[in-house]
């Protein structure tokens, strides 16, 4: 494994927003149109996985900051694997697959969206501010406190949890 700091230059040297096949918004022709043409962030994006190797857009600068977070996190497993040996880095990927695939994360903490608070502690990026931390999208949406989810849940409440076993128990008999 290289121990590369930049990743390699396979980026274009030009690119244009507009498409041949689009003259701009419908509304002003020759304007170009951010949201038509796909600049902005992913809101399809299922998985974190597949969220950090696909750029949001066709920018090529993008393209290049996608290899240069891919290419420092190669250089800081590996940098762990020499000083600390293999089980370290391997560790710290079962910690992030552990936190991506958890069962239940609150919505105050980044529940429904596609990388929580969780995963960019372990990632070292919990003092980064990126653009899906600022727009996540249910900014007209009322997220329930964490108490509230908590008792939704049924992981607090003992009344629930005991209604439960009295339902199973009368059952069975």
């Amino acid at each position: 494994m290289s121990m590369r700091i930049a990743p390699a230059a396979g980026h274009s040297t030009t690119h244009s927003h507009l498409s041949h096949k689009s003259a701009g918004a419908p509304s002003a022709p020759g304007i170009h149109d951010t949201l038509r043409a796909g600049v902005g962030p992913s809101v399809l994006c299922a998985t974190s996985a597949s969220a950090s190797s696909i750029p949001d857009s066709a920018h090529p600068l993008e393209s290049r900051l996608k290899k240069w977070e891919q290419t420092q996190e190669a250089l800081k497993m590996e940098g762990l694997r020499r000083t600390f040996g293999v089980a370290e880095p391997i560790r710290r990927g079962m910690e992030l697959k552990i936190t991506r695939e958890g069962g239940w994360r609150p919505a105050v903490l980044g529940g429904g969206m596609e990388k929580g608070v969780h995963e960019d502690i372990l990632r070292g990026m919990d003092c980064d501010v990126c653009w899906e931390d600022v727009f996540k999208g249910d900014e007209l949406r009322a997220l329930p406190g964490f108490h509230e989810e908590v008792e939704r849940k049924g992981l607090a409440n003992p009344n629930q949890a005991r209604d439960t076993r009295t339902r199973y128990v009368t059952s069975t008999c």
